[in-house]
């Protein structure tokens, strides 16, 4: 039996046991903590590693096992010496630091064999973290490096690279486990045989730099004498690669420089080139200096959904704790899969006992900072806890050019949607008067004199980008300028270690910044529905974070946009729900009088009625006009829109006569008070057309439209929404007034106009095929209609979905006119 051949039934007969007693590995590495010798979840997981690069189990690993499987320890220590080679069963101890033993390990080429006599570790390479995760980063390295290299541990490895470049860069933010990846790595060389030499560095300034490679050339024979600079140097040139000797073997060597802040601190410090050494590098930067002349960047990510999920179950198990899987995975989603995250929370929860519900609650609570949350002391000796990992990296972004408003553009977009923020929500106006006040503020704070008022626009645009690049230079944010409506990424756990360093001032100030910044970037017309999802996503984290920010005196207006921009969509539920919850916050906070609350009822009951109850719409808009009466007067802008909303809602809940009647005094009112160009004024007007059609007579609504439009082209202009929409419902008043085949020419232009100005997928652009579709029909081509009808159908149930009211309308009136291909009928629904 070979050594492969022996590893394998040895990993087979205890993964069958296993198998049988049901155990899971984390509560199998559990088990063993009942017995004499326990071992960590990490060992079992290495233990069932089959990837070619398992080490072989130490004598106390195998005894472990067979005792917590109550297996006979003797054939399977006779297997595991097969595999290693040896028969030192005698000590029964491990290398110092792990539970496998160093003195052997398969190779991938299959053959088993003990590491380089002589191999030599300079410098101190950090333990293996508990619960350790093996990652695809791992195997990526591996193979940049196997033919020697130099890598820069940052991410993902583009398209193309060289099976043996020049240097390769680990490169992520912080708390990602590069120095873990590369600790893993450092270990596997000298165990494997790959390197007779490996330095590891920390590499946090240039002087530690020099004094760690100098440290190495005097160990190696340099005779540089004290100055460090030169032993540094002499140690490089021994790496430097040398003419073919027949004696003496290549020096194969491996050099980390790990937690690099500075690029420029290696300038003359590059480890050379050369087929048998690698460098590797670790680092939160991702300036264009760490990559070129052969160096590739390897991009560090979080942890994967089921790895970070792993890794609380192993971690908390080595600690004596099972857990349910659906509240790790929970509370893995909730830390953003951060490594770093996610062994602080471990440690935690072991030494508070807190349970993980309790400590989700904690961390969703915006009292809680993340200082709270750790441990008080940190595990797999870690320097930083969560909410200090990234203050460095502020800190000198800061520094970068242009200076002092990196950390207030960070900042800022600690309150928006760390999936995704748009580039104009960064560069609108109220974003760059943030970032100019903070810039002035940062310039008072070094012995300037601050201005009492912020110059007004002293932040350029182009200066946003440059504080957006500096950032991602130091991996705070991911920029992708090529994706307009998610151009900055931020991780959750970044943001909220940012947001608590701020005051309540400063909270406050920052919560309704961006705010502003949000509306300002808010199209006044919605035909890019992907930015306006985004925007309404980037609102709806901005209120989790900042609610009562913006609810404070008053409630800011983006909550109010982004509740009728679901409606616009077509989402009438949402809204409706949206505006439901508005209404409860600014009751409970600002009191059932204030103006922000009545705004917010009247919008939850105009969407309850467009969600399909429009009698329950009239009946909220009836006590709300009451309220509004008493607390506003009857002439207030509030009160005249409740007016007009509640005749709306009688007209559809079955009163158009009532309804003309009520619009007819609204429109008076208007016409008093606002003025007869006022948009208000034109919506009262084309309501009011539109119920006198509805009403019995058409032709008297396509006198009012026709009397409207060129009114509302003057003011509004012709690709107003406004505008669009009385065109449609002049072309339908046409049509009910005996003229079809005119109805669905107009409509038909309208449709046009429709898709160049909303876009095709915009609701009001999907009504206006429907409504043409169902003219068509009307002037003589059933079979054109029912072809057109199922066209827009399946556009609906993608856009707006199977169960919306458009859907289901246009559902019908497919079956209609699919029933009665030959009747000429007029249509049975408008809208307008």
């Amino acid at each position: 039996m070979t050594p492969e051949e022996a590893l394998a039934k040895l990993r087979r007969e205890v993964d069958r046991a296993r198998g049988r007693a049901g155990l899971t590995k984390a509560a199998l590495a559990a088990r063993t903590r009942l017995g004499h010798a326990a071992i960590s979840r990490t060992t079992v997981q290495q233990f069932f590693r089959d990837d070619g690069y398992g080490p072989v189990p130490s004598v106390v690993t195998v005894t472990a096992l067979a005792a917590a499987l109550r297996l006979d320890a003797q054939p399977l220590l006779d297997l595991r010496d097969l595999a290693a080679g040896t028969a030192n069963r005698a000590s029964g101890a491990d290398t110092p630091g792990t539970a496998f033993s160093r003195m052997s390990s398969v190779v991938p080429q299959g053959r088993v064999r003990p590491p380089r006599a002589g191999a030599r570790l300079i410098g101190v390479i950090p333990p293996a973290a508990l619960a350790f995760q093996h990652r695809g980063e791992a195997d990526q390295l591996r193979s940049l490096l196997d033919n020697g290299g130099t890598a820069v541990l940052h991410g993902r490895v583009p398209a193309g690279t060289p099976v043996a470049p020049l240097g390769v860069a680990l490169v992520g933010m912080g708390g990602v486990g590069k120095s873990q990846l590369a600790a893993d790595h450092a270990r596997a060389a000298l165990t494997d045989g790959s390197a007779d030499l490996v330095v590891w560095v920390t590499a946090t300034d240039r002087s530690a730099v020099v004094d760690r490679l100098a440290e190495a050339g005097r160990e190696l024979g340099s005779d540089s004498g004290e100055d460090p600079e030169q032993a540094a140097r002499a140690f490089l040139a021994w790496l430097t690669p040398k003419a073919a000797s027949a004696v003496a073997a290549p020096r194969r060597w491996l050099v980390v420089l790990d937690d690099l802040s500075r690029p420029e601190d290696l300038h003359g410090l590059w480890p050379p080139a050369s087929p048998h050494g690698r460098t590797l590098i670790t680092t939160r930067r991702q300036d264009a200096a760490l990559t070129g002349l052969g160096r590739v960047r390897l991009e560090v990510g979080v942890f994967a959904s089921d790895q970070a999920t792993a890794h609380l179950a192993e971690a908390l198990a080595a600690y004596g704790r099972m857990e349910r899987a659906e509240e790790l995975a929970a509370l893995a989603a909730d830390l953003g899969h951060l490594p770093l995250a996610l062994s602080q929370a471990a440690a935690y929860l072991a030494d508070t006992g807190a349970t993980v519900t309790a400590y989700r609650q904690a961390l969703a609570d915006r009292a809680t900072t993340l200082a709270e949350l750790a441990p008080d002391v940190l595990p797999d000796e870690q320097s930083h806890a969560v909410a200090a990992a990234w203050a460095l990296s502020v800190d000198h972004a800061d520094t970068l050019r242009p200076a002092g408003f990196a950390r207030a553009l960070l900042q800022l977009s600690a309150y928006l949607d760390p999936n995704g923020i748009p580039g104009t929500v960064l560069t609108s106006l109220p974003a760059r008067m943030y970032l100019t006040y903070h810039r002035n503020l940062a310039g008072s704070q070094n012995g300037a004199r601050l201005p009492e008022v912020p110059e007004p626009v002293e932040v350029a645009e182009r200066e946003v980008f440059l504080g957006l690049s500096a950032l991602r230079r130091l991996s705070l944010i991911q920029h992708d300028p090529a994706i307009p409506q998610a151009v900055v990424r931020v991780h959750q756990l970044v943001q909220r270690a940012i947001r608590d360093t701020l005051s309540p001032d400063q909270h406050d100030r920052t919560a309704r910044a961006a705010a502003d910044a949000l509306i300002a970037a808010w199209p006044n017309i919605e035909n890019d529905t992907i930015l306006a999802q985004a925007l309404r996503s980037n609102t709806t984290a901005l209120t989790r974070c900042a609610e009562s920010s913006l609810v404070r005196t008053s409630a800011h207006r983006v909550l109010y946009l982004a509740g009728n921009s679901l409606g616009w969509a077509g989402q009438f539920t949402a809204a409706r729900d949206h505006f439901d919850r508005l209404t409860d916050t600014t009751t409970c906070r600002l009191g059932p009088d204030h103006p922000s609350a009545l705004a917010a009822r009247h919008r939850m009951a105009y969407w309850r009625g467009k969600a399909g109850d429009p009698s329950g719409a009239a009946d909220a808009l009836a006590e709300l006009l009451i309220d509004r009466t008493r607390v506003l007067g009857p002439d207030h802008a509030g009160t005249l829109s409740t007016r007009y909303a509640l005749a709306l809602w009688r007209g559809e809940a079955g009163d158009p006569d009532g309804a003309a009647a009520a619009l007819a005094d609204v429109l008076n009112d208007r016409l008093r008070i606002l003025g007869p160009d006022h948009s208000d004024t034109f919506a009262t007007r084309h309501e009011l057309a539109r119920w006198l059609g509805n009403s019995g007579d058409p032709i008297r609504a396509v006198a009012a439209f026709k009397d409207l439009i060129p009114d509302v082209e003057r003011v509004l202009g012709p690709n107003h929404p406004g505008t669009l929409a009385s065109r449609l419902n002049l072309a339908y008043y046409q049509g009910k007034a005996g003229d079809p085949d005119g109805a669905a020419a107009a409509l038909a232009d309208v449709l046009n106009d429709r898709v160049r100005v909303l876009g095709p997928d915009h609701p009001d652009t999907l009504h206006t095929r429907h409504i043409l579709a169902l003219w068509q029909g009307a002037a003589g081509d059933p079979d054109g209609a029912a072809i057109a009808l199922a066209d827009v159908l399946k556009d609906l149930v993608r856009v707006l979905g199977p169960d919306h009211p458009d859907t289901l309308r246009t559902k019908h009136e497919l079956a209609r006119w699919r029933r009665e291909r030959t009747v000429r009928e007029p249509p049975a629904s408008d809208r307008s």
